[in-house]
C-alpha cells in the first residue's frame, strides 16, 4: 500500500510487528518531496514510535478480520472472549484493552479485531446500559442550572 493511502486507525506491519496509526501528518516543504509523519502504536505491547516516510514509499498493510464475540470473564490481566459461532475462546491482555476494560460486563456482545487467529483489539457497542451504584452528594444551591457529578457504575469505574 502506498504511504499516501495510510490514514488514522490504519493497521500496518513494520518489521513483522503490528502497528495502529495514531496520527498521520502530511507535509509538503517548499523544496523537495512531500513527507508523511506517522505516530504508530504497537498493538502487542502498547509502545509508541514515530516514523517518517517520503511520498511514493510503500508500507505493508495488515490483513485483518472482524468477528462477533461475547465477553466471558477476566483472570489476572487476561480478558476472555468467546466467538458466538464457533465457541472458540480468545484472550486479550489488559494492556491491549486499555480503558475499554472498565466498561466490560459479562455476556456483553463485542466486535473482535483479529489478525489470523490472534485477537488484537475489541470494539465496544455504541450504547451500553449500566447501573449506577454511587454518586457524589449534590449541593443544595445547584437548583437553577443542571450540575454534573461523578458517579461509579456497576463495573467499578
Amino acid at each position: 500500500m502506498e504511504i499516501s493511502g495510510v490514514r488514522r486507525n490504519s493497521k500496518i506491519l513494520i518489521d513483522g510487528a503490528l502497528y495502529n496509526v495514531v496520527e498521520a501528518e502530511f507535509t509538503k516543504p517548499g523544496k523537495g518531496r512531500s513527507v508523511y509523519r506517522l505516530r504508530l502504536q504497537n498493538l502487542r505491547d502498547g509502545g509508541v514510535i514515530d516514523r517518517t516516510y517520503r511520498s511514493g514509499e510503500k508500507v505493508e498493510e495488515a490483513s485483518m478480520s472482524t468477528q462477533e464475540e461475547q465477553y466471558l470473564y477476566h483472570e489476572g490481566n487476561q480478558y476472555y472472549f468467546m466467538n458466538t459461532k464457533t465457541f472458540d475462546q480468545h484472550p486479550l491482555s489488559e494492556d491491549l484493552l486499555g480503558m475499554k476494560k472498565n466498561f466490560l460486563k459479562e455476556g456483553m456482545e463485542v466486535v473482535m479485531l483479529m489478525m489470523g487467529d490472534e485477537a488484537i483489539d475489541v470494539t465496544l457497542p455504541i450504547t451500553m446500559d449500566f447501573k449506577v451504584i454511587e454518586t457524589e452528594i449534590s449541593t443544595k444551591t445547584a437548583t437553577i442550572t443542571p450540575q454534573m457529578k461523578s458517579s461509579i457504575v456497576e463495573t467499578g469505574y
